[in-house]
């Protein structure tokens, strides 16, 4: 159907009151499928990519990246959205735009107030000017188990003082001019050791003030029911990884463990694995409600 930006998707899902999910894609094959997902489901997507996997071979893994996707995004019959998923470099962010993201992720939360505001104001004046939004965070999303590396249990909660203050939004929003932000409202990336427990109200409060549709951080693993709950509380963008990687590895896993050899053809040995991450996707889309939106 279209390559497109975030702008009118996200706000196409707030005045309807559903969310769109956003898929981080490690390889084509990942990226096939979960657009594969939404074809099935008539449902917008939002392909993204993360900077561990597009600055392989000296930076040229971001040109194919960007190229494979634009070519899939184009062919599709549904609109499909290539976005940056938490940039930390400006350079870095400003190359991406430059070689054919639609959209793009400035992650200053861990910033004070002042310097997150300059640096989201910064991606979001270059990006604007080269026909590609942008996403910003207030507050700040923690993380959880990150590349198996376990951690203290301490370690996962979103304290208070990391929720988005909605005394900051509204200035954030008009100062840095950005075209959506995510929220911290208690997600966590990763893999969560506990249950997250979402602070409604807070979200609730952010609703209100924001002129720009929210994201939430963190999807995987967040219970079905406090998804819900957020998408009908604002949520527009809901952010999965860890969900996919963890159906495409089990089932990866399985298949090594009958194999009689490690010489597997790699397309016999994915097959499985990417229709289990396929399948996550489709559960999401459903239950974001986006089905049927394209």
């Amino acid at each position: 159907m279209a390559l497109v930006n975030i702008k009118d998707m996200l706000e196409k899902a707030r005045k309807e009151k559903y969310c769109v999910g956003a898929f981080d894609a490690s390889t084509i094959e990942m990226a096939i499928k979960i657009v594969e997902a939404a074809e099935e489901k008539k449902s917008p997507v939002i392909l993204m990519g993360l900077t561990p996997d597009l600055v392989q071979g000296n930076g040229d893994m971001l040109d194919y990246w960007v190229y494979s996707l634009s070519q899939m995004a184009k062919k599709a019959s549904v609109p499909v959205c290539l976005h940056l998923d938490h940039a930390k470099d400006m350079d870095f962010l400003k190359k991406c735009v430059d070689a054919g993201f639609t959209s793009v992720m400035y992650d200053a939360s861990e910033h004070p107030l002042e310097e997150n505001i300059r640096l989201s104001k910064e991606a979001a004046e270059y990006a604007h000017a080269h026909g590609a939004t942008v996403e910003a965070e207030l507050g700040h999303v923690g993380d959880g188990i990150i590349s198996g590396e376990a951690k203290a249990d301490n370690d996962y909660d979103n304290p208070d003082d990391y929720l988005t203050n909605p005394d900051e939004m509204k200035r954030f929003i008009d100062e840095t001019g950005v075209d959506c932000l995510a929220v911290a409202v208690g997600t966590s990336h990763g893999v969560y050791v506990h249950t997250p427990k979402l602070h409604f109200d807070r979200l609730d409060t952010l609703n209100e003030i924001s002129k720009v549709p929210m994201v939430m951080h963190g999807g995987s693993g967040t219970p079905d029911d406090q998804v819900k709950k957020a998408i009908e509380k604002g949520i527009c963008k809901l952010n999965i990884y860890s969900e996919m990687m963890s159906a495409y590895y089990t089932e990866l896993k399985k298949k090594l463990d009958e194999s009689a050899t490690m010489s597997i053809w790699v397309s016999r040995a994915n097959e499985k694995p990417l229709e289990a991450l396929k399948e996550v996707v489709k559960e999401k889309i459903d239950l974001m409600g986006s089905a049927n939106k394209a």
